[in-house]
């Protein structure tokens, strides 16, 4: 398939349309396909979840078992 062809026929349909729930669809659609979750969190959240990465990387983790010999 032809990425172009494909959104010329797109981008024209389109404009011919006078559905307008259909333009906000499409709008929308789009709209979220832009959107980064990761833009989203605060600086702070961020920060955990780089710091988060680090002590993977490093190995300090601990079990969901030894997590759960705590708690139980």
């Amino acid at each position: 398939m032809d990425i172009q062809l494909d959104r010329e026929e797109a981008m024209k349909m389109l404009q011919e349309t006078d559905d307008h729930s259909l333009i906000m669809k499409v709008k929308k659609m789009l709209e979220k396909k832009k959107k980064d979750w990761w833009d989203d969190l605060t600086e702070q959240q961020k920060a955990d979840i780089t710091q988060s990465e680090l002590e993977f990387e490093r190995g300090e983790v601990i079990s969901y078992e030894d997590v759960m010999k705590k708690y139980r």
